[in-house]
């Protein structure tokens, strides 16, 4: 007896080898050669150090690691991940015996003149206790558990691809905050400036109308170009506000002042972004490898869902003692065993099994195109950050140079018009345009910075991933 249950476990144990479903294959997609406008010999990259750190601003770096620590999203993003390591054990249980302890004690009392009466001079009432082991196991002949197991096991890496991204955007939202803050700072600083030149020649205007040198049309335009400044100055100082409050949100504190470090012109860019290869992001960016092993989880539920055509067959069996005196409970007497097999094979249920299979079908095939979707926008995020960053570095330069001719042409408009031959109509229109210049100049600096930023954020990261405190 004993030779032919260990003859068919053995046996079933072999048949447990077959594994149904298609086994997953990373698909083919057509990935360029090189970036556009990017020589190919570039194909070193500098995503391997802490992106950051090419500010060279202190400041921002404490920042950062303030946020990696203490953000609500991150937090949650890791919690996620410490979910779906349980999830995944839950569902890896289901491959291995369920062993069960099980103790029972009652007393009963049997009829004495019902169809089956207990003989004469027997006692009615009898007391029965039982202690034993029971087992139940289900072979994963077709291979169901160890499906539902690779499916689960991709989701949880994908839940950690997605807290990489959660950590990359945060990085990038607070690197892009503080550039914001320090441009507003910048603007504001030049509005300020910009209201005290206002004041000073709406009063010299002021004067010389009353004087008799001037029309009182000068003095009112000079009046209105001071109270038009001074609206935009109130405009940056909320914006400042704005982007601190935005700021503290990221790190995970109260709306509060934020630290400043280095002014936003005197924040350094790389000369030149090396990006490495187009491959290269396919094992780089954690929204591709998120996308990826979702793929792998529904491919795998293919295989599961197949698995629910075939027999399911399940072991079951105890081992214990039972005896009506508890004296006698652990005695070689009172020694039980059971064994049994079953097999459950689906025979109509009105086509539900095979719609699954359909279903997880479709939703392997979604899988798949949205995983091609996400590289062909990971190759435009990065072609677009090139492109930006290189023209936005080209308009920095042709800000600047405009922001020279203005201050030029400002300087002769007030001369000519302290000196009586130029109305208040010509300085006005100068200062107007080199107000309107230095702003532009600091977007400018702004764009560019956002765009470094924009550029590592799409490279994957520009960092190893980054070690949770």
């Amino acid at each position: 007896m004993s030779r032919r249950l260990a003859s068919v476990v053995l046996g079933a144990l072999l048949m447990a080898g077959c594994t149904l479903g298609p086994d997953y294959k990373r698909p083919p997609v057509d990935i360029p050669t090189d970036w556009r406008d990017v020589p190919t010999q570039e194909a070193a990259s500098l995503a391997n150090t802490p992106w950051w750190e090419l500010f060279r601003d202190e400041t921002l770096s404490e920042l950062i690691r303030i946020a990696l620590v203490e953000n609500k999203d991150l937090k949650i993003a890791v919690e996620r991940i410490e979910e779906a390591r349980a999830r995944y054990g839950f569902v890896k249980a289901d491959l291995y015996p369920q062993v069960d302890a099980a103790a029972s004690a009652g007393r009963s009392r049997s009829s004495e003149v019902g169809p089956v009466p207990v003989p004469t001079g027997t006692d009615p009432e009898a007391t029965d206790y039982f202690v034993g082991v029971e087992v139940n196991w289900e072979i994963d002949f077709f291979g169901r558990f160890r499906r539902a197991n690779e499916a689960q096991r991709a989701l949880m890496l994908a839940t950690e691809a997605a807290r990489r991204s959660v950590t990359i955007t945060l990085v990038a939202d607070v690197a892009s905050a503080y550039v914001d803050l320090r441009s507003f700072d910048r603007q504001l600083e030049v509005s300020r400036r910009t209201l005290e030149s206002r004041r000073e020649y709406m009063e010299l205007a002021r004067v010389r109308y009353e004087g008799g040198l001037t029309s009182e049309l000068d003095y009112r335009q000079a009046e209105a170009e001071y109270y038009r400044t001074e609206a935009l100055t109130y405009d940056f100082e909320r914006l400042v506000a704005e982007v601190e409050n935005e700021i503290s949100v990221l790190l995970g504190r109260n709306p509060r002042q934020v630290p400043r470090g280095t002014s936003i012109q005197d924040e350094p860019v790389p000369p030149e972004v090396p990006p490495g290869l187009p491959s290269e992001l396919l094992e780089r960016r954690p929204d591709l490898q998120q996308a990826e092993q979702q793929l792998i989880a529904a491919n795998a539920r293919i295989g599961e869902a197949k698995a629910l055509l075939y027999p399911r067959i399940a072991l079951t069996g105890s081992l214990g003692t039972e005896s009506s005196d508890l004296g006698d409970l652990f005695t070689a007497p009172a020694r039980t065993w059971s064994i049994a097999a079953g097999l459950l094979q689906p025979i109509f249920h009105g086509g539900r099994n095979r719609r699954r299979v359909e279903i997880v079908e479709s939703q392997q095939r979604q899988a798949l195109y949205s995983y091609e979707l996400s590289i062909l926008q990971a190759f435009r995020e990065v072609e677009d950050s090139l492109v930006g960053y290189r023209k936005f570095g080209e308009q920095r330069t042709a800000q600047g140079h405009r922001v020279a001719a203005e201050r030029k042409r400002l300087e002769l408009s007030d001369l000519r018009y302290r000196g009586g031959v130029a109305a208040y109509l010509e300085v006005l229109d100068s200062q107007r345009s080199l107000f309107s210049a230095e702003l532009d100049e600091i977007q400018a600096i702004q764009d560019q910075l956002t765009a470094v930023i924009r550029l590592y954020k799409s490279l994957g990261g520009g960092w190893e991933p980054v070690p949770l405190p």
